[in-house]
């Protein structure tokens, strides 16, 4: 029996190791997952002198992207797009382009969820016939 001992002490202890690391002590602390991209596409006809605003909801701290997709039937005339934060009547603008040409973009950004909104306009009171417009607007 003694010389079965020194052998079996040694499996033993084996055995009594592996049996203690069975236990779940994770300590992964769950992510959110990550924001969804959004494109919202806003359409319409701009007259002389004319101006647009469309408002959209950003969830999450995002930047946010406008961008003129489509000026018809004149696509090298200039406009204004300017993006801003909406209180449900008025769009107080805080990025602006006077010269925006289609294709171009105004980006801004924000730290928080929220309303906001994209305003297209005759910026220099030149439009000689109604344009029709589309403008992208991406955040998260």
């Amino acid at each position: 029996m003694h010389r079965l001992f020194p052998r079996v002490l040694p499996i033993a202890a084996l055995l009594l190791v592996v049996s203690a690391c069975g236990g779940d002590d994770s300590t992964d602390i769950p992510t959110a997952p990550p924001p969804t991209d959004v494109t919202e596409a806003f359409q319409g006809v701009l007259a002389l002198n004319g101006a647009f605003t469309h408002s959209f909801t950003v969830a999450s701290s995002s930047v946010i992207t406008a961008q003129l997709v489509s000026l018809s039937p004149d696509p090298t005339l200039t406009v204004g797009l300017a993006l801003g934060t909406w209180n449900g009547s008025i769009c107080q603008i805080v990025r602006v382009n006077d010269q925006t040409k289609q294709g171009d973009v105004v980006d801004g950004a924000t730290n928080s969820p929220g309303d906001f909104c994209v305003r297209i306009y005759d910026a220099q009171g030149t439009l000689v016939q109604a344009q029709a417009y589309l403008i992208h607007v991406f955040h998260q």
